[in-house]
């Protein structure tokens, strides 16, 4: 896959937080549906948040299940879309499996979203860069 950095000097530029992210040179409209329509769903939009609450390090499925009260095999389907969306990845780890969501490809999601935002005002996104900017 293709992908480049893209670095902004943010005294230069400020208004364009989002731009410093990864972006994908594939992502395109089907990639951003995928993952729209994986995030669609209330019992992955919970998954996904969870497991962003928990990055980078990430769940291992039973804690997931545990956490949200999902059926292991409800669980495992959710997590079968939303990995088949690109934004979550798993690595084994003995007999567990644990699940991460992948912050690249949900910055590359958001700045696909964004990508047109503006109309070369930049002001008018502000509010919206300041709210999804993180306060780690």
């Amino acid at each position: 896959m293709f992908e480049r950095r893209v670095h902004i000097d943010f005294a230069a530029r400020p208004s364009c937080k989002l731009r410093q992210f990864m972006i994908s040179g594939n992502m395109d409209a089907k990639q951003s549906l995928d993952a729209l329509s994986a995030l669609g769903h209330e019992g992955r939009l919970a998954i996904f948040r969870l497991l962003v609450r928990h990055a980078p390090d990430g769940l291992n499925a039973g804690d997931i299940a545990t956490a949200l009260n999902f059926r292991a095999n409800t669980l495992s389907a959710n997590l079968t879309v939303l990995s088949n969306a690109g934004l979550v990845g798993s690595e084994r780890e003995g007999r567990h499996i644990r699940y991460r969501a992948d912050l690249e490809a949900m910055r590359r999601l958001m700045c696909f979203l964004l990508e047109d935002c503006c109309g070369g005002s930049p002001e008018i996104c502000r509010p919206v860069l300041d709210e999804i900017t993180c306060r780690c």
